[in-house]
Parts: C-alpha cells; sequence; structure tokens
C-alpha cells in the first residue's frame, strides 16, 4: 500500500494584535519551534506547505530551513475569520457548524476550504509525506471531517497546545490512521 502522510503542525504561541494575518510568535513561541524540528528531523519530507498567516509559517519555518525546502502558502488553510468575541459563540458555532456571529465565518465554512486543498494535496502528493502549518480551529475541522464525534470537548483539548504536530495517514482520501507526535501546553493569555 503507497499512504501518504500528512504532518499537520498547529502553530506555536503568538503575540495578541489587531490584524491577525501578521501576528508573530511570541519568544516563548519562537523557541518552541524547536520542537518541531527534533519531532519531523529523521523524517523524509516531501513538501513543506502552510497558512500565509505569519505565526503558522513561522512556525514550520525552521524546520523547513533544516530540510533545505521553501514553504508554499495556500490562502484555504488560513484561520477562521473571526468576528465578534461575545460570550457563546464558541458553543453555538461547534453545536451548528452553519452558525457563526455577524463578521465571523461558521465552521462548515472553514473545513469546506480546508478539506478542498486537502483533497487537492492528497491527490498531488500520494505516496508522500507533507507538512502543513496550520491553526487550531482549522485543524479542529479537519479532524472533524473524519471523526464527527471530534467536538467542542476535544477542540478544547488542544486549544492551548501550541505548537501542536498530528501525523494523519491516508490510503487516497481515506483516513487511515492519526498519531499525535508533539505538542507544547502554552500558557494562555
Amino acid at each position: 500500500m503507497n499512504t501518504t502522510k500528512i504532518i499537520f503542525v498547529r502553530h506555536a504561541k503568538a503575540q495578541y494584535g489587531e490584524d491577525d494575518r501578521t501576528r508573530p510568535l511570541t519568544d516563548e513561541g519562537l523557541r518552541n519551534r524547536a520542537i518541531v524540528v527534533e519531532t519531523l528531523k529523521g523524517r523524509k519530507i516531501d513538501r513543506f506547505l502552510s497558512s500565509p498567516y505569519k505565526r503558522s509559517t513561522d512556525t514550520i519555518q525552521t524546520v523547513a530551513d533544516f530540510f533545505g525546502m521553501q514553504i508554499e502558502t495556500d490562502e484555504r488553510f488560513r484561520e477562521r475569520k473571526v468576528g465578534t468575541w461575545e460570550s457563546g459563540w464558541l458553543e453555538k458555532r461547534w453545536a451548528d457548524f452553519t452558525c457563526a456571529e455577524e463578521g465571523g465565518e461558521c465552521l462548515a465554512s472553514v473545513q469546506s476550504r480546508n478539506m478542498e486543498a486537502l483533497k487537492e494535496m492528497l491527490a498531488d502528493y500520494a505516496g508522500k509525506t507533507v507538512v502543513i502549518g496550520t491553526h487550531g480551529t482549522a485543524l479542529a475541522t479537519i479532524l472533524n471531517y473524519y471523526d464527527n464525534s471530534f467536538g467542542l470537548d476535544d477542540f478544547m483539548r488542544i486549544v492551548g497546545w501550541m505548537p501542536y504536530i498530528i501525523e494523519l495517514t491516508f490510503d487516497g482520501e481515506r483516513l487511515l490512521d492519526k498519531k499525535e507526535l508533539a505538542y507544547v501546553a502554552a500558557q494562555l493569555d
């Protein structure tokens, strides 16, 4: 069997700021990139891909440099567009994937664009290993796609893991296995 491995790396801890796309990693986040290198250095990696958001590309840049490879970005792997921060919306979104706050993006939309990109990667890189820099919500919707019991409680388990590295093994588009490789329980502000 010629399996494909997709290794998702949820970004390391980032600074908070107004522009979600350009938020840099904190000093802690910068240090924790070493865990990504340590976890992946003994593998054969065929491609590095990432959300275009700075915190995602910066998290995998050190390991891409280790392998002497470039990171390509794909807008479809970006984080969910956030509207209001009013309480209660997290639970509403996870209860109904089509629900979104004003100015925000629903989880169904996040899942749809992430799965479109992932399926393209699975077709284009069949039998290869691809590392994808991603975000907590984006990754959670992918995990939910393959296991619809993955819900709010599961998301809350991983929300503070920055970075979080998980390997998914596929036969075509069929998920065969998932394995958590490493994570850092970051101090949430």
